[in-house]
């Protein structure tokens, strides 16, 4: 299968293991790589430091926009761009290239190529409103994205100081003031015009993997260590344990959200999805990118409505 992953890699290590995935999945040619949100270039950089670590110096990167449609970036920070000090990467990415790299990728491979979108759909949505020709010749996309059922989320504010988390990418600092305390989902919201333009253009496959689904796919910092340190050998290993334990000294657990539709690209059995209708909220102030889920059998979106987590962690983990 042909893909094209959009990436904020960088500020947690989903976008990292997403990653990982795609280079190690024998069935994948990962066509490219393209970043998106504040600090594209950096991201990139990180994108160049998975792949290095992986000996996948051969896959193309391309950074992306840094800006949202109409509101202001949210996303502002790279916490881990501390890796790049001593990690083989490349370091020349001029900004806003992205989009003319997947603009000549479809053409090359028309009807061929799935964009996995696990950022903000900046990129995404820039290429739907400049080349709507290019938009019809991907085979699909697969996001991570929205909130489409209650799942493990709380749908109130958490004003707590104590919990304010050291490694923020985001202005105000606490992620809860930016997603409602559970209402929103990040991907949707921090980009939420370009939300929209994502789910307005009929493709043959158009699915998403909400929050509601990704937060049930979790492992403990102690089990996520023990996997990661079988092979002392193994770099791109050691890459990942030293991204992801950046974070686990203040949250004791892995929340696999960017894998989990990674996945679902090679083995769907792992979620179940349900047809219907995605809208995007754009007249609430506060409450802009919140998705609503319409079932009808002839929608043309696909959501995940549930997730096996024991049947993902079989698949993931028999490949990275």
């Amino acid at each position: 299968m042909k893909v094209i992953l959009d990436t904020d890699i960088g500020n947690d290590i989903d976008d990292a293991l997403a990653l990982s995935y795609l280079l190690r999945q024998p069935e994948c040619e990962l066509i490219g790589i393209v970043t998106s949100c504040g600090c594209a270039q950096t991201h990139a950089k990180i994108a160049s430091a998975v792949c290095c670590a992986a000996g996948r110096k051969d896959v193309p990167i391309f950074a992306g926009t840094d800006d949202c449609i109409i509101i202001e970036q949210k996303e502002k920070y790279v916490p881990h761009a501390t890796i790049l000090d001593h990690w083989e990467h490349h370091e020349d990415y001029e900004p806003n290239q992205a989009l003319d790299f997947i603009r000549k990728a479809v053409r090359q491979y028309p009807n061929e190529i799935v964009f996995l979108e696990i950022a903000p759909p900046s990129n995404l949505a820039r290429l739907f409103l400049v080349d709507p020709e290019a938009a019809a010749l991907l085979k699909g996309v697969v996001l991570m994205g929205g909130k489409f059922g209650e799942g493990n989320q709380k749908n109130w504010t958490q004003h707590d100081p104590a919990k304010r988390r050291t490694f923020s990418v985001f202005e105000p600092n606490q992620i809860d003031e930016i997603l409602i305390g559970g209402a929103l989902e990040p991907n949707a919201c921090i980009d939420p015009y370009a939300t929209a333009v994502a789910y307005q253009v009929p493709l043959p496959l158009h699915r998403s993997v909400g929050v509601d689904c990704t937060s049930q796919v979790v492992m403990s910092s102690r089990d996520f260590n023990e996997v990661l340190s079988q092979n002392n050998e193994d770099h791109l290993h050691r890459l990942l344990l030293e991204m992801g334990n950046m974070f686990l000294s203040e949250i004791p657990y892995v929340t696999f959200h960017d894998p989990l539709p990674t996945v679902t690209l090679f083995n769907d059995s792992v979620c179940k999805f349900t047809r219907g209708n995605v809208e995007v909220e754009l007249q609430s102030k506060r409450l802009l990118g919140y998705t609503y889920f319409e079932e009808d059998v002839n929608g043309k979106h696909e959501v995940a409505s549930s997730v096996n987590p024991q049947a993902f962690f079989k698949e993931f983990f028999s490949i990275v």
